[in-house]
């Protein structure tokens, strides 16, 4: 039995309630919330391991939502989203979803899932914790969970800090992108392998590097990433 806390966010009843039903079952322990505004207090009290988030909610949205909690807190976060689009999923995922499903989903799919996200650690890199990553001028300190470019800190997400690690870890070696969601998001993900892209995309916006000429990470058309030994 599972006792991690869980924030179910939906303004569908029912879907709350299903959903809360299967994920208590497997020994959870479950709040709810109706809305992006009493899910941002809940969240504060509670302090969830992670979050179920629906995305088509009145007022403050599942997006806006998302973006609020990531400024304080790297937690897990699901989406849930009834559209088809791949809008949702992208700007999701960019700003810092760790996976989505889509509406109409089955609640067992969807506890698969949870225990998925849940299994992946936060800094599991492949690096002891007295590793010190120099790259041409980038500083990857794996114990302080630290980025230094040019001696200035660099800010990222923890998925993004993972990302890195992953890379620099191994300069010059191409990844691909099922490579390094085994290595950084957990060998069972089951969700959409262009999160890689957008996470990938986000860590160059947030070191300052050009995709176009990389100092740091680079594209291998066709393969994957690395990182510019």
């Amino acid at each position: 039995m599972d006792s991690r806390r869980i924030l179910v966010v939906d303004d569908e009843k029912n879907i709350r309630k299903i959903v809360t039903s299967y994920l208590r079952a497997e020994g959870f322990d479950v709040s709810e919330a109706a809305d992006g505004e009493e899910a941002l207090a809940a969240f504060d009290r509670l302090d969830p391991d992670l979050v179920i988030l629906d995305v088509m909610m009145p007022g403050i949205d599942g997006i806006e939502t998302l973006r609020r909690l990531r400024v304080k807190s790297d937690v897990y976060v699901i989406m849930l989203t009834a559209r088809a689009e791949e809008m949702d999923r992208v700007v999701g995922l960019s700003v810092g979803a760790d996976d989505y499903v889509t509406k109409p989903f089955g609640a067992k799919e969807l506890v698969a899932r949870v225990k998925a996200v849940l299994r992946r650690a936060r800094f599991d890199v492949a690096a002891t914790p007295d590793d010190v990553i120099h790259l041409d001028g980038l500083v990857v300190d794996v114990a302080r969970h630290e980025v230094r470019r040019d001696g200035e800190t660099v800010e990222l997400t923890a998925l993004e800090f993972e990302l890195l690690a992953a890379l620099a870890g191994s300069p010059g070696r191409v990844f691909s992108r099922r490579q390094l969601l085994e290595r950084v998001w957990g060998w069972d993900f089951v969700g959409d392998e262009r999160v890689v892209d957008v996470h990938v995309r986000n860590l160059r916006k947030a070191l300052g590097d050009d995709a176009t000429d990389p100092r740091w990470v680079a594209t291998v058309r066709g393969v994957g990433y690395k990182a510019v030994g």
